[in-house]
């Protein structure tokens, strides 16, 4: 198979990737491991989805819905469902399917295949490995997806979006949800699904809190649990035992990148290290959406796989736009992360990604380049679990740009 474009990943990234890449005159491949498109978003069916993107408020899947009907609908886009990459290379991928081993030629790939929870090995969770110990992720979708319920009598580690979402999830199912312990002193969720799934449903989150054991021989029996210090070690004098019969993980994200080893990784996020047009340091190679960072919105994902997409698109027509040297990007003080790593000299402006290190209120974002100031955004309140948008005029940058919080 021939095409200029391979997107890797048929969720909200791949596919706005992929409709992206066409407008531009590209033939694009897009390759999905499930036997149908739209991602995390089928089993994601609470509202609040499309309000940035469609302008109107959505299920996940009648988010994904739409997409598809695009996709279905675009003559450039040969759609691969239950296919699964085992190799990419520059001018090729190759992937396994219903047409057994195939090899795809292609001038640019775009990463797309977004991310896997972190595990209960992951976080080295203590205790007996008895049933009931499951992921956010794995108990939406036996909910949603299969009609199963996971428990009767439930604690929740990690106060991630997916966590919160499914502690309202399983109280509607008529599940107790007795607590959400966070080992952090804020939470990596969203503020107003805090509000929606806990504090209208009487669920407390108890903060500098982690479970310290998990007690049970065939199933869960119950968790001893804790406050940690600024170091996150046990404090054993608040040692607390917690009777229940199910813990659900919400800790955190690791985008899906073995299957690029050869891309620059960002130790801070766990994706790629991409510039402007967010060509990873492979120039064949692209990244977007939560494979490159974790975002909280899913219309972002696709505001940023649109851009992604369509410099692939151009890059495997010999069409980028021209640009100037290369200028550095660093996070600076307050700043945890900040994207694209890198710009172009020249006129234009850039939007900024970046995540805060801890909350602040009332405090001034600030782009410098030296003593140049290259932009500034006054932040009324700003947590960690929030990503946050930064334009800019790169205008006059000659050097490395510095984005802080003042």
């Amino acid at each position: 198979m021939v095409t200029d474009v391979v997107v890797i990943g048929g969720g909200p990234a791949g596919m706005s990737s992929a409709l992206a890449a066409s407008k531009t005159g590209a033939k694009v491949a897009l390759v999905e491991r499930d036997d149908v498109l739209g991602g995390i978003l089928n089993q994601c069916i609470h509202n609040g989805f499309g309000l940035h993107f469609f302008h109107e408020e959505l299920t996940g899947p009648e988010f994904a819905h739409r997409f598809r009907k695009m996709v279905e609908k675009d003559k450039n886009i040969s759609v691969l469902t239950s296919t699964l990459v085992t190799k990419i290379e520059e001018n090729a991928v190759h992937v396994m399917g219903k047409n057994g081993v195939q090899t795809i030629n292609a001038k640019a790939v775009v990463l797309a295949m977004g991310c896997r929870e972190r595990t209960a090995g992951n976080i080295s969770l203590c205790g007996t490995r008895p049933a009931g110990i499951m992921t956010a992720g794995v108990a939406q979708k036996m909910v949603n997806i299969e009609g199963k319920m996971v428990g009767k009598d439930v604690v929740i580690l990690g106060s991630g979006d997916i966590g919160l979402i499914m502690a309202r999830r399983l109280t509607l199912e008529g599940a107790k949800v007795h607590a959400v312990f966070e080992i952090n002193n804020t939470s990596s969720g969203l503020r107003r699904n805090i509000m929606q799934c806990l504090e209208d449903f009487d669920i407390p989150l108890q903060y500098n809190t982690t479970i310290f054991e998990v007690v049970g021989k065939d199933r869960v029996e119950g968790v001893f649990y804790g406050k940690v210090d600024e170091h996150f070690n046990p404090i054993e004098s608040t040692r607390k035992f917690l009777k229940c019969d199910t813990v659900i993980l919400s800790v955190g994200l690791v985008p899906e990148m073995y299957i690029a080893p050869d891309a620059t990784i960002c130790k801070k996020t766990g994706g790629a290290i991409v510039n402007e047009f967010y060509q990873t340091n492979l120039p064949w190679l692209f990244s977007c959406g939560n494979i490159l960072h974790v975002h909280d919105l899913v219309d972002n994902v696709a505001i940023e796989a649109e851009q992604a997409g369509k410099f692939a698109g151009l890059f495997a027509q010999n069409a980028l736009p021209p640009h100037g040297n290369v200028l550095g990007v660093e996070a600076g003080e307050g700043v945890s992360y900040v994207l694209p790593y890198s710009l172009f000299e020249g006129q234009g402006k850039v939007n900024f990604k970046l995540r805060l290190k801890e909350k602040v209120v009332r405090k001034t974002l600030v782009a410098k380049c030296g003593a140049n100031v290259l932009g500034k955004k006054f932040i009324l309140a700003g947590v960690p679990g929030q990503m946050m948008d930064f334009e800019i005029e790169k205008n006059g940058a000659t050097g490395k740009i510095v984005v802080e919080v003042e």
